[in-house]
């Protein structure tokens, strides 16, 4: 058994960037900005060492970078609330003096949290002067702004996704209910319902919707839309259902 182990290896996956800037050019200099999660000092390096090393292998660049992360104080275990936790941050110039901190300011204005962010530039011989710090901003800038909008979108997916789990779970007790007041009623009810409303109520129940472009877009308006759209059907079905418990009640009160 000693000896599986050591042909065993097991590696973390890899860093993923998750948000590239657009190039600025000025007098043979390159700018472009990089995000990547990361929750602990710790990440945040191994994203900086992994874009240097494998993603701008063999590309000489300064790879400026702030991060900030949310983490737990030591000896506490998160149940305490938020004094439990603290933000800590960290940058590296490398090599181009004052750069860092200016990141890092952009990070904390943009209010972003669990994230480095990373600026390469690539020199062209020419010095540009306090230039190069408004176009590391810039760059930074725009990554820092894309991460709030995934951020955002995650959370309406995840919304949309709890939304239609209720809304199947409800279409399906509406269902249930509706064979049972059947059952009970003979088919007839003294107070029916519409058949359009519960078929309305009832449709596509089995669909499993797809939001994979709409994350791709990052179109959080019409995530937004989508989120509004679920809401009004939970309340529609809820409503239904409570028009069937009082039929059926009262069906049963009368038999």
């Amino acid at each position: 058994m000693s000896n599986l182990y050591s042909y065993v290896k097991v590696d973390r996956p890899a860093p993923k960037c998750l948000v590239t800037s657009q190039e600025i050019r000025d007098r043979g200099s390159a700018f472009v900005g990089s995000v990547y999660r990361a929750s602990t000092s710790e990440e945040a390096k191994a994203a900086i060492s992994h874009h240097r090393n494998v993603v701008h292998a063999g590309k000489k660049a300064y790879e400026i970078s702030a991060w900030r992360c949310m983490m737990l104080k030591h000896g506490k275990t998160g149940l305490g609330g938020p004094d439990d936790f603290e933000v800590i941050t960290g940058y590296n110039d490398d090599g181009e003096q004052w750069a860092g901190s200016k990141v890092l300011r952009v990070v904390q204005n943009e209010g972003v949290l669990d994230a480095v962010v990373i600026v390469s530039r690539w020199f062209g011989g020419t010095l540009l002067g306090p230039a190069r710090f408004a176009h590391i901003e810039t760059c930074a800038r725009e990554v820092c702004r894309t991460f709030k909008r995934i951020e955002e979108m995650e959370e309406c997916i995840s919304t949309l996704i709890r939304l239609d789990n209720m809304l199947a779970n409800l279409r399906q007790e509406l269902n249930d209910l509706t064979q049972n007041a059947e059952l009970v009623t003979g088919g007839s009810t003294s107070t029916p319902i519409a058949s359009d409303e519960i078929d309305n109520a009832q449709g596509g129940r089995s669909r499993q919707p797809d939001y994979t472009v709409v994350q791709g877009d990052l179109d959080i308006a019409k995530a937004k839309r989508l989120i509004g759209a679920r809401e009004s059907a939970v309340k529609s079905v809820k409503s239904l259902l409570l028009k069937k418990r009082t039929i059926l009640a009262s069906t049963k009160a009368e038999g």
